[in-house]
């Protein structure tokens, strides 16, 4: 069995150690040596051959020598894929614990159900199961160049794909469709999945697709988009990190159209 690992959040940020740019989780000889309490503590993520615990403090003294708190975007740069879906789970999962505490239904404290991941209400037997929240983020290419959009959200001038979520009654095809054409006024055919990644902010998870230009001027929002334009390889603006599948999505294009 290997060494367990400890999962500890402070104000939405993880306790890690950088050591030659690799990420180094607290084990439990670290633990020893800390002196903090969990509020919240479980050991059952699932997926891995060794115990995981993860929990969240309310406050802290001081932080051990070489650790340091990350926040998780960035961090989805630096730590492999299945580890940071895993820190996303936690992360996930402490919210939705902090978040969902009352019945929706009749307003009593819940309680946790036995027997799988949910919460129920000892009143009236609503049960409450972790929220997630389907969205979809494409690709867009055209002669060999990929449409970029600048979101108004962005603190910079970074450029993306194009992302939103799943309506109700939409598939995920129709969906991807959707949103480019309100976005951007594009309209798209030969939409083909391309992968996903849990993304806990708060609580979705991004289902990731590629597409072709169809018919269209771009004519963006306004409102959520204000900015969008066609980029070859060669003439990319500044893009998310690789580490996020909108990453991940520029990277497959600037294989397969340089």
């Amino acid at each position: 069995m290997k060494d367990k690992l400890y999962l500890i959040f402070y104000n939405g940020e993880l306790l890690v150690k950088v050591e030659s740019e690799n990420i180094i989780i607290p084990n439990e000889k670290n633990m020893k040596d800390f002196n903090i309490d969990l509020d919240v503590l479980d050991s059952s993520l699932s997926g891995t051959n060794q115990e995981i615990f993860f929990g969240e403090i309310s406050k802290i003294d001081s932080i051990p020598i070489g650790f340091e708190f990350y926040g998780l975007r960035p961090l989805a740069n630096l730590i492999e894929n299945s580890l940071f879906n895993l820190v996303a789970k936690a992360f996930h999962l402490i919210r939705w614990n902090n978040t969902y505490k009352y019945c929706n239904r009749c307003g009593t404290l819940m309680k946790e159900k036995e027997d799988e991941r949910a919460k129920i209400c000892p009143q009236c037997g609503f049960i409450n199961y972790p929220r997630i929240s389907p969205a979809i983020i494409t690709a867009v290419t055209k002669d060999k160049k990929l449409l970029l959009a600048h979101n108004t959200n962005f603190a910079n001038k970074t450029y993306s794909v194009i992302a939103g979520f799943v309506e109700p009654g939409e598939t995920f095809e129709d969906c991807v469709a959707r949103e480019v054409f309100e976005e951007t006024g594009i309209k798209v055919k030969n939409i083909k999945y391309f992968g996903s990644q849990p993304w806990p902010f708060p609580d979705s998870l991004m289902v990731a697709f590629t597409c072709e230009y169809d018919d269209g001027e771009i004519k963006v929002d306004g409102v959520e988009i204000d900015e969008a334009y066609w980029y070859a390889v060669d003439e990319l603006p500044k893009t998310p990190p690789k580490g996020s599948i909108a990453g991940r999505l520029i990277e497959w294009f600037i294989h397969n159209y340089a």
